[in-house]
C-alpha cells in the first residue's frame, strides 16, 4: 500500500490525526497492534481541555460529546478539615469537558469507518524504515502475512512501549524521567457521583480523587503503595479507605457499589527530545507521560496532534515545511509547561514516603496560599483548563 501519512497506533491521538487529515483530503492509514474491542475496553482519562474540544469539533466528531458530556466550571480541593472551590469559569472564562476517553475513541472510530478510513488491526512486528530519508516506509505482519506501507510521513502515536520512539537513534534522543514512589488504585462503579464536580483530596492517609463518567458511572482513586495489587483490595476495603480521605460531608453521602473495573496505575513524568526525526513525528505517550493528577495525558496528546496536523496541512496545501520543521520545538514548549503543572499538583496533593515535618508544613502552606489567593487559583485554573496552543 501507499499513503501520505502512516499513523502507528489506533488510540484517540492516532484516530484524531487521521480524521483531521481526512477533512483536508490528506490520506492516511492507521496501524493498531490490538483489536478495536481491546482499544475501546481501555479505561482512561475523562477531563478534556477546551483545545481538545475544539479539535473534536474541527474533526466533525463533537455532537455526542456535547450531548452526553458534562461541562465543569470548577473543582473542589480538600486538605485536613478544609475544603475550597477553584472556579475555572470565573477565573479564565473557560470550563472543562468531562467525557470519557473511551467515548472519544468510539466517536473517532465511527467517523473513520463512515469515511472509509483505512485501519489495520492486529498488526505485529512493526518496523519503521528510512525515517531519516524522503521515502520512509513501514513493514509489519497481519496474520503472519508480511505487508509494506509506503508513505511521505510517519506519525508515531503508539504509546510509551511502542516502536516509534525506539526508532530514533540513542545518540539523537535524550530522555528525562521522574518516577513517583506510589500508584493510584482506581475503580469504576455504576453509582451516581458523590459530587457534580471533581474532588481532589489531600489527607494524612494519602491522596484521593472523586471523578465521574456520567450520571450513573463514577471513577474513584486512592493513592496506594507500588507493591499493592488490585487483588489486595476488596471493594469494601476500597470504599472504607476512600471515605477516610475525602471530606466528611461527602463521605456521608457517598453511594457505594460493586466495582466493574479495578486497576493500579504507577505514576511517572517522562519526556523525550526531540519529537521529530526526519519524517517521523512522535505524538502523545510515545513522547511524554504525565502523572494523572492534572488530567493532562490525553490533552497533551491532543496538543501534539494540533501542531502536527497544522504542519502537515500547510505542507500539502502550500508546500511550506515550516510547520513540520518547527513541530518538535512548538510541541515541547507546551509539553514542559504541562509537565510542570502535573508535577506541581502531584507534589501538592500526595503524601511522599520521605516527607519530613518541614515538608508537610510547606505543603499545607502551599494549599493555604492556593485557597486564599485568587491569583494563585487563576494560575492553577489557566493550566487546568489548558494553556493556549
Amino acid at each position: 500500500m501507499k499513503t501520505q501519512v502512516a499513523i502507528i497506533g489506533g488510540g484517540p491521538s492516532g484516530l484524531l490525526l487521521s480524521q483531521l487529515l481526512h477533512t483536508r483530503g490528506i490520506d492516511s492509514v492507521v496501524l493498531e497492534r490490538k483489536t478495536k474491542e481491546y482499544v475501546l475496553g481501555r479505561i482512561r482519562a475523562g477531563v478534556l481541555e477546551q483545545g481538545f474540544v475544539q479539535l473534536m469539533e474541527e474533526a466533525g466528531c463533537a455532537d455526542r460529546m456535547y450531548a452526553e458530556g458534562f461541562t465543569h466550571d470548577g473543582t473542589l480541593i480538600s486538605y485536613g478539615d478544609e475544603i475550597f472551590r477553584v472556579d475555572f469559569k470565573h477565573l479564565t472564562g473557560k470550563p472543562v469537558m468531562v467525557y470519557g476517553q473511551t467515548e472519544v475513541t468510539r466517536d473517532l472510530y465511527e467517523a473513520r469507518e463512515k469515511a472509509g478510513g483505512k485501519i489495520e488491526f492486529n498488526v505485529e512486528d512493526v518496523v519503521i524504515h528510512g525515517a531519516d530519508s524522503d521515502t520512509p516506509h513501514v513493514s509489519y505482519l497481519v496474520g503472519g502475512e508480511a505487508r509494506r506501507l509506503d508513505c511521505d510521513f510517519v506519525a508515531g502515536c503508539d504509546g510509551f512501549h511502542g516502536v516509534s520512539r525506539q526508532t530514533i537513534p540513542l545518540d539523537v534522543r535524550r530522555e528525562y524521567e521522574k518516577v513517583y514512589p506510589f500508584g493510584w488504585l482506581g475503580i469504576l462503579s455504576e453509582t451516581p457521583p458523590v459530587n457534580h464536580e471533581l474532588i481532589y483530596a489531600n489527607s494524612s492517609r494519602g491522596f484521593a480523587l472523586c471523578s465521574m463518567r456520567n450520571d450513573n458511572l463514577s471513577r474513584y482513586y486512592i493513592q496506594c503503595s507500588l507493591s499493592d495489587s488490585p487483588s489486595d483490595w476488596t471493594d469494601d476495603a476500597f470504599w472504607k479507605e476512600l471515605k477516610r480521605r475525602i471530606p466528611q460531608e461527602h463521605a456521608e453521602t457517598l453511594v457505594t457499589g460493586p466495582s466493574i473495573e479495578k486497576s493500579i496505575a504507577p505514576l511517572r513524568s517522562f519526556v523525550t527530545e526531540p519529537m521529530r526525526w526526519g519524517r517521523l513525528f512522535l505524538c502523545g505517550d510515545a513522547a511524554h507521560i504525565v502523572p494523572p493528577t492534572g488530567a493532562k495525558g490525553l490533552n497533551t496528546a491532543a496538543s501534539d496532534i494540533h501542531y502536527l496536523y497544522n504542519g502537515l496541512k500547510e505542507f500539502y496545501e502550500t508546500g511550506s515545511e515550516e510547520g513540520i520543521d518547527t513541530y518538535s520545538i512548538k510541541a515541547l514548549k507546551r509539553i514542559w509547561k504541562a509537565e510542570r503543572f502535573s508535577w506541581w499538583f502531584s507534589s501538592l496533593m500526595h503524601r511522599y514516603p520521605d516527607q519530613s515535618e518541614f515538608d508537610l508544613k510547606m505543603q499545607v502552606a502551599d494549599l493555604e496560599f492556593l485557597r486564599s489567593s485568587e491569583s494563585a487559583q487563576k494560575a492553577m485554573a489557566e493550566n487546568y483548563v489548558g494553556l493556549p496552543y
